[in-house]
């Protein structure tokens, strides 16, 4: 199998500031590295809930949010590498169907982490398609500025839950690093939603 990741033009970092724009209440879960570093970026908020070393578990995190909070719109923002760590969270996410729930991948073709690797999109595995496979409401493959805009606008609806692959260029921009202190992210994220520090 030969490599298809090919030059995608999108700015990952202008990608996400443009999905955090305007906001409002959005509760917003982040795949460790890259995608946590996006969102940083973009502005923190309490209703940030950043993920540090749980490879694979962004969509997890995501779905138990949404359930927990069926009157809040969750989004994940997370990366195909982190994705396909946990591969098999996007058909027990098809098989809930919480309609609050969207995840962006921010699809470079690489694991960034690690070395800049091509991952298993790189070689051509579509991930929106994938979730269209396992039964999401819908699902798309974004590559301008345009779709990502309206990607926003789909957040705040109820019509099930949703999927897009935003292809990204292969960039490593600088660092932006959020909290890291787990237990203060936790107990902010509980505060922002009125529940009580654990």
């Amino acid at each position: 199998m030969g490599q298809v990741s090919a030059n995608h033009s999108l700015c990952r970092r202008e990608v996400v500031r443009s999905l955090l724009a305007d906001r409002h209440d959005l509760l917003v879960v982040t795949g460790l590295g890259s995608a946590s570093y996006d969102v940083m970026a973009a502005g923190d908020h309490p209703n940030n809930y950043y993920l540090w070393a749980a490879m694979g578990s962004a969509i997890t995190v995501g779905l138990g949010l949404a359930n927990a909070q069926p009157d809040k719109s969750v989004v994940v923002i997370t990366g195909d590498g982190e994705l396909l760590m946990g591969f098999g969270a996007l058909a027990t996410v098809a098989l809930q169907k919480p309609a609050n729930l969207s995840i962006v991948v921010l699809d470079n073709g690489h694991f960034g982490e690690t070395g800049m690797q091509v991952s298993h999109a790189g070689f051509g595995i579509q991930l929106d398609q994938v979730a269209r496979t396992c039964g999401f409401s819908w699902t798309d493959e974004i590559r301008d500025i345009e779709g990502v805009q309206a990607l926003r606008e789909r957040f705040a609806n109820r019509e099930g839950v949703k999927l897009a692959t935003v292809k990204i260029k292969a960039e490593n921009p600088p660092r932006i690093l959020p909290p890291r202190d787990g237990h203060y992210i936790k107990n902010r994220f509980r505060a922002a939603l009125g529940l009580l520090p654990l």
